[in-house]
């Protein structure tokens, strides 16, 4: 049995309006042509879909389950002309996140956004240590996602997620006898390392410094390792790490949030598609 779409359209349209008149509104017909159109539905499934007497409309128990059906059927249909439908949209977009902002999210968010907008070219800068503030301010960036501390200097963008700082180390690290606490951190401008830094330093905690990387897996292998501590984000921690907050005297660490910030030239309707892709899969 094929079913047309139209006439589904037109059914759910009566369900929704409760009412031949306001869907006739809502799809632009006359209402003699929406009372056609669910009798040739009846005719098609050979049930009777609807109640309908001078003062009330209703489902039948048959019109209930193929609303079920009819909903998801057009749905489908909707996404599917979107994903066909030729964008309009061109250019390029300059993009920048912090590595552990998107995680194993990032490579669907390219790929949807390069299927959505295929005439539009993508740069990304995804790095644990970029300035992405100073490249929104200086407009080598069209939007980033940036880290920020809660409270009054809080990035002036979008809010994405807040998630808070714990330190962590493998489940087996033993700190070494008689020295200071070994520790991990991406190279600066890196938020987690100013705020963990700053935390050590109004603690009186000696700390080394044993291992840097530009990465997060360098950063999680040299944890996971048992060569040292380091602050990451709660949502990031993995199996093999434990939170220490607390032990080896180390203070709490504060909450962090993601923002999206545009430029004040980067607002374009590609990159304002783009942001608004990133808010969706945030």
């Amino acid at each position: 049995m094929d079913l047309d779409p139209t006439l589904l359209r037109t059914f759910v349209a009566v369900a929704d309006t409760g009412s031949f008149t306001r869907a006739a509104q809502r799809q632009h017909l006359t209402q003699s042509a929406v009372s056609h159109q669910i009798r040739r539905l009846e005719e098609q499934v050979g049930r009777r879909l609807l109640r309908r007497t001078t003062r009330s409309l209703a489902m039948t128990e048959d019109g209930e389950e193929l609303l079920r059906h009819a909903q998801r059927i057009l749905h489908s249909f909707d996404a599917l002309a979107r994903r066909f439908r030729p964008s309009p949209l061109s250019g390029t977009v300059r993009f920048g996140a912090p590595e552990n902002f998107m995680g194993e999210r990032l490579p669907r968010l390219l790929c949807r956004f390069a299927r959505d907008f295929p005439a539009v070219r993508l740069d990304a800068s995804i790095s644990a240590n970029l300035d992405l503030p100073a490249l929104i301010r200086t407009g080598e960036l069209d939007l980033a996602v940036v880290i920020s501390l809660p409270g009054p200097g809080a990035a002036p963008g979008r809010p994405l997620r807040r998630t808070r700082l714990v330190w962590v180390a493998a489940a087996t690290f033993e700190p070494p006898p008689g020295a200071p606490l070994p520790f991990a951190f991406y190279p600066p401008p890196c938020v987690h390392r100013q705020v963990g830094v700053r935390a050590l330093e109004e603690a009186g905690i000696e700390r080394h410094i044993v291992f840097t990387s530009h990465s997060q897996e360098g950063i999680h292998a040299a944890v996971l390792a048992g060569l040292a501590i380091t602050a990451i984000a709660h949502d990031d921690l993995e199996a093999g790490m434990r939170i220490i907050d607390g032990r080896y005297g180390l203070p709490p660490l504060p909450e962090i949030d993601f923002s999206l910030v545009w430029s004040s030239g980067g607002k374009t309707p590609a990159s304002t598609a783009f942001g608004e892709l990133i808010c969706e899969m945030a």
